[in-house]
Formats: structure tokens, sequence, C-alpha cells
């Protein structure tokens, strides 16, 4: 297979998104596919309760975000041509009966963000005006500040934006209504009409902050709200909420926010009567990030840790009123485990070692749970696994069952301080010696442990490369302890971890030492940009995606607040940009204009600094050998169909030139 092959496959397959479920069996999918174009991806719906998935929604719009109900109904949000064969500005909101067609429910200027949907109580999450207090004042203001032609924000708080987003001008709420009500009232409609809205939406009186996740108990007598407001030491602490549904008890706070640690909820127990949460300890110069699984009471508010002599950090369900079954990575892989939550470890029911994959999005479905399973060289795919044996089964799955390239394998090493360090490597087709590209994880807290539509191995070994995923500290899934080794130092032991496994694959009989290239995002892209600067000309290139250059003002500029305080003593060590006068290397730079994350101008200072500082030889026409990819309408991923080609496309044509020798301007092969 040609490499414009293996990228227009991995680019066009269908791509598993999401499971829903209940607990009378029916498992619903959300799925991606490509338009009839080819230019862009659709959302849409299958049912995959049965032998072969059955796809429920159509339309030309994606479905976003859905619920199902017990009866087998699902509510979600999506454009719709209306009357007149114009989409409509904002999402709509629809109920799809178990058979029969979709029902429009309501309208709502700016779409819905989330919805669940609990007996025949439906609740949402959608921006709101500021000063509304119900829809009329929403439709009102909004309309009024649509005709003005007003953009202006005025912000109270941090962040003002998110990720790739402008927070505002409105607030996130919650809002309430009964199904019930427009039952009767909207003849079926198909995916080209619209009807009149009719439910009769309330919003929730939410004490003050930004709301940040929300969850609802079984019998939709309450939610749990976690907000974030500023208090003095931390711009985002956060606290928790009870809130009554009809409005009826007051509001009872069950955590304080702290400048040191959060709490994230979780999951409400099935008797309504406590919840688990996630004590976050926050990354400071002092303290690393940590997490603890606790169980809190949420009459008296009390705290208990959960599974407390197990090393994991959770993602947690509950299966029954003391029982909870939870994923977590697991050393390169991922696990599913399972235990009261009165037990000291839980048992793992699934996973480990003896296996390569890892598993997200549990839900509960009679005596068995839903997730998504995948590995480093699997696409993600709907399992169901039996809470008494262990026994997984596919599901019937909507998503293109791809062949990766290449053959899996990993790599052991001691670290310099004794730690066992490990690596996946795809090794492609040949006896070699192979080129290999090693890609640095970002996060920092993250592995390599599943799939990916982005930095996926597939394209690189179809063109003759090895690549190199290697987990070193601070990856999760191998304990507090691994956290701790590197998180003080970012450019410290992460660095000589990635640098022990390099050269122990180097030392392969089938990996070439002398053509190696490294390549990373985010935090990956921090440490290319480290690695660029302490390896001379160890490496033949440098790919650098979405990176952290000046650690000092991107704590100034990005939208995670917690990041200034936590790198103010590191940065005048650990900085990448205090060395480049020593890369000598080319490198790529890329970078989206719409990153909020690492904003735009770590891109642009790197891209300064390469061309009047770095060391890096210019090439016989007298030009530099650098390159910055630039994304005017990306943000921190790049999520374009046909921008995810030219980033294949451009890094591995760089990868070409400096490691293969391979001409700038030839263009691979297509097929």
């Amino acid at each position: 297979m040609t490499t414009h092959d293996a990228v227009t496959r991995l680019l066009d397959a269908r791509r598993l998104q999401g499971l829903l479920t209940n607990q009378s069996g029916r498992v619903i999918a959300q799925y991606s596919f490509l338009n009839s174009e080819g230019n862009s991806s659709l959302s849409h719906l299958a049912d995959i309760s049965g032998e072969t998935p059955r796809r429920i929604t159509r339309g030309d719009q994606s479905v976003g975000p859905a619920a199902l109900s017990e009866n087998g109904t699902i509510v979600f949000a999506s454009k719709r041509k209306g009357e007149d064969g114009k989409d409509a500005e904002s999402p709509s909101l629809w109920a799809l009966p178990d058979n029969g067609e979709a029902r429009k429910l309501a309208d709502h200027e700016g779409g819905f963000s989330r919805i669940e949907v609990k007996g025949e109580t439906i609740i949402v999450e959608f921006p709101v005006h500021t000063w509304a207090a119900d829809e009329n004042d929403h439709q009102e203001f909004s309309t009024e500040r649509s005709n003005a032609k007003v953009s202006g924000i005025l912000h109270t708080g941090f962040p003002v934006r998110r990720w790739d987003h402008d927070l505002g001008p409105g607030r996130q709420t919650l809002a309430v209504a009964t199904l019930d009500e427009a039952a009767a009232d909207f003849p079926e409609v198909s995916d080209e009409l619209s009807a009149p809205a009719g439910l009769d939406f309330r919003y929730l009186s939410l004490p003050s902050g930004r709301l940040v996740d929300w969850a609802v108990d079984d019998g939709a007598r309450f939610a749990l709200v976690q907000l974030e407001k500023p208090i003095p030491g931390q711009l985002e602490a956060s606290e928790i909420w009870r809130v009554d549904l009809d409005g009826e008890r007051e509001l009872h706070r069950l955590t304080k926010p702290s400048a040191d640690h959060s709490f994230d909820i979780e999951a409400i127990s099935p008797d309504g009567t406590k919840a688990l949460v996630t004590r976050v300890q926050n990354w400071t110069p002092q303290t690393n990030l940590s997490a603890e699984l606790m169980v809190l009471d949420l009459e008296t508010a009390e705290l208990n840790p959960v599974w407390s002599d197990a090393d994991f950090w959770f993602s947690p369900i509950w299966a029954d009123d003391s029982t909870i079954v939870a994923t977590a990575d697991d050393h390169g892989r991922g696990s599913i485990f399972i235990g009261d939550i009165n037990n000291a470890q839980p048992r793992r029911l699934v996973g480990g070692a003896d296996q390569k994959y890892s598993f997200s999005g549990l839900a509960l479905r009679e005596d068995t749970v839903v997730a998504t399973a995948s590995a480093i060289d699997v696409a993600p795919l709907p399992i169901s696994v039996d809470l008494g044996t262990g026994v997984i089964s596919e599901l019937a799955n909507p998503a293109t069952v791809l062949e990766e390239e290449g053959t899996l394998t990993e790599v052991e090493v001691r670290a310099e301080d004794g730690t066992q360090i490990r690596a996946w490597l795809v090794l492609p087709e040949g006896e070699g010696p192979h080129p290999l590209v090693v890609f640095a994880h970002g996060g920092p807290w993250g592995s390599w442990n599943a799939w990916t539509y982005r930095w996926n191995p597939g394209p690189f070994a179809a063109a003759g490369y090895a690549v190199l995923l290697p987990d070193p500290a601070i990856s999760t899934g191998y304990g507090q302890a691994m956290i701790d080794r590197g998180q003080q130092q970012l450019g410290g032991t992460p660095f000589t971890d990635i640098m022990a496994l390099t050269e122990a694959a180097g030392e392969r009989t089938d990996i070439d030492s002398e053509r190696v290239a490294l390549a990373g995002g985010s935090y990956g892209g921090y440490m290319a940009n480290w690695v660029a600067g302490h390896t001379g000309s160890a490496f033949k290139c440098i790919v650098t995606h979405a990176s952290l250059w000046n650690t000092t003002s991107m704590g100034r500029t990005t939208d995670n607040s917690s990041w200034d305080q936590a790198m103010r003593e590191q940065s005048a060590q650990y900085s990448p940009h205090l060395f480049a006068d020593d890369i000598e290397v080319p490198m790529l730079v890329i970078h989206g204009d719409k990153d909020y994350r690492v904003p735009i101008g770590q891109g642009q200072e790197l891209w300064l600094d390469l061309l009047t500082r770095a060391k890096t030889p210019l090439d016989a026409d007298g030009d530099t050998q650098h390159r910055f990819l630039y994304f005017p309408d990306e943000g921190h991923w790049i999520l374009g169909r046909g921008n995810a080609e030219v980033w294949y496309r451009t890094v591995l044509a760089f990868l070409d030139t400096h490691v293969l020798g391979i001409d700038a301007n030839r263009v691979r092969t297509l097929g």
C-alpha cells in the first residue's frame, strides 16, 4: 500500500465516537463518516443492539449531544432544514422513538451542549443570555444583540476562551422539562421539515461560578453541579453543589473551593445517597498532580477514599449501590476493574499485561458493561463485558475495521534511576534496518495505549518508517511514582527516559540508528523543542506541533490558569527557548491560530528564534531548512479532513527530506 493510500484510508474511515445504553439492553453508537463531498465529517447514530448496525439518523447535518431513555427514546440535538429549505442557525432538540420518525421538541438560540434523560424528565445544558430568566428573555436579548451586530463580551472571570472557542457572551446553565408535555403536540416529521417547538424549559437556579460539569440522579430529583470561581491563590477553584430539580430544597454545597485541590464529579449511586468523586491534587512547584477516587455522602458531605491501596487513576461508574466498575490506564494498555467501595483493592475484570487493549466510556447494561476498546493498531470498537466472568463480546460495529500497517512489538529498558520503562514499537514490512521516528506523547499526563486518529503510526509504517511510542516519566498507568519522577522537571527525567528508549530501539538490528527523527504535539511538542536544543545532530530533524516554546509567556497567555504557577520555578531551567542557540537540525513547526490552550504566540516565538538564533545550516540555495505549517482555522488539533491530509503529507515529506535524503519537492506516490 502506498503512503497516500494509507493516509486516505485512515482519514476516510468511519470512526466510533461513543456509546449510549439503557437497562433494557439497547445500545446506540455515535460514529463519524465523510459527507458526500468527502471534505468534512458528519456524526450520526446507529442501533448496534442486534447482530448488524442499523443507522437511525439521517440528514446532511451532524447529530450533536444525545441521550437514551429507558423506554428507548433517543433525544438528540441536530440542525435540520426548515420549510424554506435552509439549514437552521442553531441545532434543535429532537426525540426519536424506538420505532418511528423524529419529532422536534425545542429550538434554542445557541444550541444544546449536553443532554440527559431520566424517566420523563429531560435535563439540558445550554448557553443563555446573561440577563435571561427564561427562554423568552433569552430569545429576545439574543435577537437584539444579533440585530445590533454586537460582538463585544464583558468578562468578570477566567478564562475568557477555552481550547478553540470564545466563552460568552452568555453563561452555561441547566434547564429541565418533561418529555410527555410535548408527546401529543408534534406531528412526526422528516429530516427536511420542522415543527413548532413545545417543550417548556425551566432554568435551574445555580450558585455563582462557571458551570464545569454535572450529573443527575436516576430518579431525576436532583443534580450535582461542579462550578469554578476565583479565590485567593486560585483563579479556577472548584466546588460541588446539590441542586434539587424542583427548586423546593435550598442549595447545598458539598465541597468547598480550595487553592490546592479540587473535586471532579464521577457518578451518583443508584439510590441517590452518595456519589463517586475524584479528588485532584493540583500541580504546583511543591506538589505533583495526583488523583484519588472517593465516595461523597450527599447528606453529610463526608468523604471517604475508595480502593485506597490501588495505584491507578480511575474513571468509574456504579454497578449497584456498593459496587463500582472503572477503567484505568495500565502499563501502556488499559484495564477494567470491579469491586466494592469498601475494598482496599479492586479486582481486575479484564485487561492488563497479557493483552494490548485500552478501554473507555463505560456504561451499565443489565449484567454487563459496554465500553469502547482500542489499541495502538486497532481502531475503536464497541464491546460488552460480563460483570461476573469478564468475558468480552464484540458488538455490532458501525465503524470501519482498519487493518493497520506494520507489526506491533515492545521495547523495554532501565532508566537512569533504575525504573523499568517501556514503549510500543511499530515496525514496517521488510527486514530493515528501518529509519525510525520517535513520537513524544502529549499531556504530559498520558500514555500511548490507544488508537489515535492524529499521530497514527500507520501512514508512517506504510512509508517505511518504524515508529517508537515511549511512555516516559509523567505517563499515566504506571502509578503515582511515575508521575512524581518528572512532574517538577519537565525537561529532565522525561527527556532522559525518551532518550534511553530511543537508544534501546536503535540497538535492534531492524532499526537504522543513524536515521532517526523525533516528533510530538502539545507537551510532546514541548519535548520536541527541548530535544532540539539538547541533542545536537543526534536526530536528523524535529517535528513540533502545538508546542510550548517559552514556558513563561505560555503561562501568561494560555486558557489554563494553573500553568503559570506550576511552571514559575521550572521555567528558569526547563523552558526550551533558553536553548535556541543550540539547535542544529531542521525543524517543522505546526500551529493553529485557534489554539487557545497553547496559543499561536508560542509558534510565532519559536519560528522567530529558529530563523534568528538557531545554528541550523542553510540549504544549498542559502535558504532556511526550517518550515512553518500554519492553519488559520484550526485549534489544538487539526480536525478538518483536508487539513489533516496536508498535515500527514507535510510531516512525511519533511521526514523524507531530512531522514531519507529525498528531494524536498518530491510528492509522495499518489497510488
